[in-house]
């Protein structure tokens, strides 16, 4: 029997693989890694629907002894036996429970198990790890079965079960890694749940809450982005109001420190490198930070870039999570000034500039579409940053997209966010000018230059976009899926 297909709203490969592992004529250990909030649950729910035969979701910093209740009330209610199952007495016992369930099913379909949240789990010294490898090893893998393992925090998933060295070591057979919604699912989504908008204002929500699902469905019909954020950020009881509290520490040890990296990055709008974000962080170069900026980056909280002609260690990291950037720049000094708060600070300037840098990091998210448009797509090319510090030879110049083509050509990107049609006036193109001009002075680059705009609307054509101007791209292109 195969998995029926299902309408989902984007997701579509993600899907592919999960039903591949179903259709397929072996056992397989499914990994579906993603940060929180972002649909791994439902994505689960939607491939596998019936066909799932146990699950069980960890609970947030409990016991063992609590994590082996709710597997019993989850086997009971799964077994709908009248008399209850017994708690075992450790993970060893829970799988031999779980393994006499499954061998009393009679109908020969292939069978999903689903342990939701694992790092809740699996904790230090639980021994559910080395139980669910000889659960594997010595019954699972030889049987008509799905296994799936699903877990929040990416970095724990990644080197605790994909990396494992142990029993489960090379036993993951698929991995899912599921990335919050791109423009164009964002856009579908909103308008499967009946939220007509153009594109500005769907922009204008992505930057505050990003392409997160359970964010997004908090957005109601009929009223505006502004009316929107206003209610799920500011208001009363509004879901974005407190989520940021939660977030980190539903995900991290010790989140504190996590944290602290965040705000450090959101103050930075270039970036930080390495030794810049652990001193202004108060953390210690060594081993345990690599750790936490390794757990950031997994789940797609921050983003390390590579500077144009610089080596490859020295990245520089970006705050890339919408809706943490959003936060601690509006909503976490406004909490308690309620319902109003955004329809009065999305007029004032500091978010007019605050928006230009939070639709550069949409942009560097959508390099693809980006390429797409410029008709670039079949070439080989590297996306970059660049940022020149002053020198006593060359002033300082800070590039937002770089795209280095294997054809001898750059594409010099500037982004604009406006809120109408863009005008290079006689100042911009002066500034476009002499920031060619610096770039090639201090990168000695012999590649060509082409200057390349990418703005919310269409550029008005005159006399200094034709002369400095080599190619325009409108926020459309960033919508276009791949």
């Amino acid at each position: 029997m195969e998995v029926s297909e299902t309408k989902f709203v984007g997701r579509q490969e993600e899907l592919t693989v999960l039903r591949r592992a179903y259709n397929s004529p072996e056992a397989e250990m499914v990994a579906v890694i993603g940060r929180r909030r972002v649909g791994k649950t439902y994505l689960i729910r939607e491939a596998y629907g019936a066909q799932l035969a146990f699950e069980m979701t960890g609970l947030q910093n409990s016991s063992k002894t609590r994590q082996l209740q709710n597997f019993a009330d989850q086997l009971n209610q799964y077994a709908n036996t009248t008399l209850p199952v017994a708690v075992p007495k450790d993970w060893q016992a829970a799988f031999q429970l779980l393994i006499k369930y499954l061998e009393g099913q009679t109908d020969a379909k292939k069978k999903v198990i689903f342990f939701d949240e694992l790092p809740w789990i699996a904790t230090a010294r639980s021994g559910f790890l080395s139980a669910f490898g000889l659960f594997w090893n010595s019954w699972a893998s030889r049987r008509n079965i799905v296994v799936v393992i699903c877990g929040s925090a990416a970095s724990w998933m990644i080197n605790k079960v994909v990396r494992n060295r142990g029993g489960l070591y090379n036993r993951i057979t698929k991995r899912v890694f599921l990335k919050p919604f791109k423009l164009s699912e964002t856009e579908a989504f909103l308008h499967s749940r009946g939220v007509r908008m153009d594109r500005y204002p769907v922009l204008q929500l992505y930057m505050a809450m990003g392409g997160i699902p359970h964010y997004l469905k908090e957005v109601v019909p009929g009223l505006s982005a502004v009316q929107n954020i206003d209610a799920i950020c500011f208001a009363e009881g509004g879901l974005l109001k407190s989520e940021f509290d939660n977030l980190y520490f539903a995900l991290f040890d010790n989140a504190d420190r996590h944290v602290s990296v965040i705000r450090s990055l959101a103050e930075v709008r270039s970036g930080l490198g390495r030794k810049e974000l652990l001193r202004a962080s108060d953390l210690s170069d060594g081993g345990g930070a690599s750790k936490i900026l390794d757990e950031l980056e997994s789940s797609g909280f921050i983003t390390g870039y590579y500077d144009f002609g610089k080596k490859k260690r020295d990245v520089r990291y970006r705050l890339t999570d919408e809706y943490s950037y959003f936060y601690l720049k509006f909503i976490e000094a406004r909490r308690n000034e309620g319902k109003g708060s955004w329809q009065r600070l999305s007029q004032t300037q500091t978010w007019k500039s605050w928006s230009g840098y939070a639709f550069e990091n949409i942009c560097l998210k959508h390099v693809d579409q980006i390429r797409t448009a410029l008709r670039i797509g079949g070439l080989y090319s590297e996306a970059s940053t660049y940022l020149h510090r002053s020198t006593p030879e060359i002033p300082g110049v800070q590039i937002d997209l770089l795209i280095d083509r294997n054809d001898h050509v750059i594409n010099l990107c500037e982004i604009k966010f406006y809120a109408e049609d863009f005008l290079l006036d006689k100042a911009g193109m002066e500034a476009l000018r002499r920031k060619v001009t610096l770039f090639k002075a201090a990168t000695k680059t012999r590649k060509q230059i082409q200057t390349t705009l990418i703005q919310t609307f269409p550029i008005t054509e005159n006399a200094h976009s034709r002369s400095t101007v080599d190619q325009s791209i409108t926020m459309d292109a960033l919508f276009v899926g791949e």
